[in-house]
């Protein structure tokens, strides 16, 4: 059952057994018992036990109190789990296209602020001139060229970056990726992002 609940303020998007089965996460990684569990977090054991089973809808008080207790972040009880794998069929993805249709980026993963990346697979066509305004300061690329060549402009400087090849640059300049080879270029291309 899942229901936005709204708790001193706050919403909670989790499905209400989900909180439960957090807590219940938590305690069994760090081998805690009910009893344990309430005297480091100032909940009662009952009010917990309720809380696992889905029978209580506990407040942000209570939330804050265990969280803070099980040095544990409240918005892992207040979000609903991620899985721990993603699979991603790139044909499913909306491609970005540009340079009359030479360049088709496909996002792969988009941007993540939690892990600050962002990943695509891109198709650069014969004849490609594709050309990027410098990224934010501490704005790295990473390139990996999976077929063919890919001609790099890295503030004036001109690279070529073969198949089977990788190349990592800061992205904080202008630079342009290019194909003048007789064969179309493919390539995963990771950005990280500054936390500054």
């Amino acid at each position: 059952m899942s229901k936005q609940l709204w708790r001193g303020g706050i919403s909670m998007t989790a499905p209400i057994s989900a909180i439960g089965e957090r807590l219940k996460e938590i305690r069994a990684s760090r081998n805690l018992s009910l009893e344990e569990t309430s005297s480091i977090t100032g909940v009662s054991k009952p009010m917990l036990g309720q809380i696992e089973r889905g029978q209580s809808i506990p407040t942000i008080t209570t939330l804050w109190k265990i969280a803070t207790g099980l040095k544990t972040p409240l918005s892992s009880f207040l979000e609903e789990q991620k899985p721990e794998y993603t699979v991603v069929d790139i044909e499913k993805e909306e491609i970005i296209i540009e340079d009359h249709s030479r360049m088709k980026a496909y996002p792969i993963f988009t941007y993540d602020p939690i892990r600050n990346v962002e990943i695509f697979y891109i198709e650069f066509d014969v004849g490609c001139c594709h050309s990027s305004d410098k990224h934010n300061d501490g704005v790295e690329e990473y390139i990996l060229v999976q077929t063919g060549k890919l001609q790099l402009i890295l503030n004036g400087q001109e690279l070529i970056v073969g198949e089977k090849q990788a190349i990592r640059f800061r992205a904080d300049i202008p630079h342009a990726y290019n194909n003048p080879f007789d064969k179309q270029c493919t390539v995963y291309n990771i950005i990280f992002y500054s936390n500054h």
